[in-house]
Formats: structure tokens, sequence, C-alpha cells
């Protein structure tokens, strides 16, 4: 069964770093398009970041942009989210999720209903 594993979450101050990772396993997940999700307390879930089955392309949020960087390694079946410069409004439970049919899309999705595999979450607490 597959399943998708985030860790890295954690407690850091303002304008620290945190690396996330996102392990799959259960079957190969080189042909999905992957992306990161985050909800916070009362709030909706939103996307955050995405990249493309190959990694030659993503998307992010706008407010996000140029403070994370999505990759992955396909290779080690991992997706990472490399977060710089952490503000308080970035607390939240982080999300990693799998689109099976990411070969065959034209752009990285974004949509939640994209996405079928979903993991349980890490904590991210960004203190001001």
């Amino acid at each position: 069964q597959a399943q998708l594993v985030e860790s890295g979450g954690g407690l850091v101050q303002a304008g620290g770093s945190l690396r996330l990772s996102c392990a799959a396993s259960g079957r190969t997940f080189s042909s999905d398009a992957m992306g990161w999700f985050r909800q916070a307390p009362g709030k909706e879930r939103e996307f955050v970041a995405g990249i493309s089955w190959s990694g030659v392309n993503t998307y992010y949020a706008d407010s996000v942009k140029g403070r994370f960087t999505i990759s992955r390694d396909n290779a080690k079946n991992t997706v990472y989210l490399q977060m710089t410069s952490l503000k308080p409004e970035d607390t939240a439970v982080y999300y990693c999720a799998a689109d099976h049919l990411g070969r065959y899309r034209s752009a990285v999705p974004s949509r939640s209903s994209d996405f079928r595999a979903w993991g349980q979450g890490t904590q991210v607490t960004v203190s001001s």
C-alpha cells in the first residue's frame, strides 16, 4: 500500500530554516507529481509547493515564493521542502501529497483534488 511519511518539522524562531522530507513507500512515485500543502488551526488546507514527476518544473504559492524550495530525489523516493526566512504565519501542519497522474499533466498540479495519496503531516511552529 502506498504510504507517504513526512519528517523534519519542529519549532523554529522567525527567520530560521527547516527542511521537510517526505519518504514514499509501497510503490514507485517517480511518475507522480508531488506537492506540499499546509493547514493552520482554524483555516483550510492550502497549497504550498508542487513539483513535476521529472523534477524539472516547480510551482509555488505566492506566500512562499522566494523562501521555500521543493525538490525530489526519485532514486530515494523522497521529496523535500526547504523552508527559509520562516515567519510566524508559516505555522501549520505540513502535508506531503502524490498525484499518480502527474506524468500526464501539462502543468504542476496545485489543487487538493489532484492528489490521491497523502501523508499524516508534520507540525511546523514558527515563534516570533
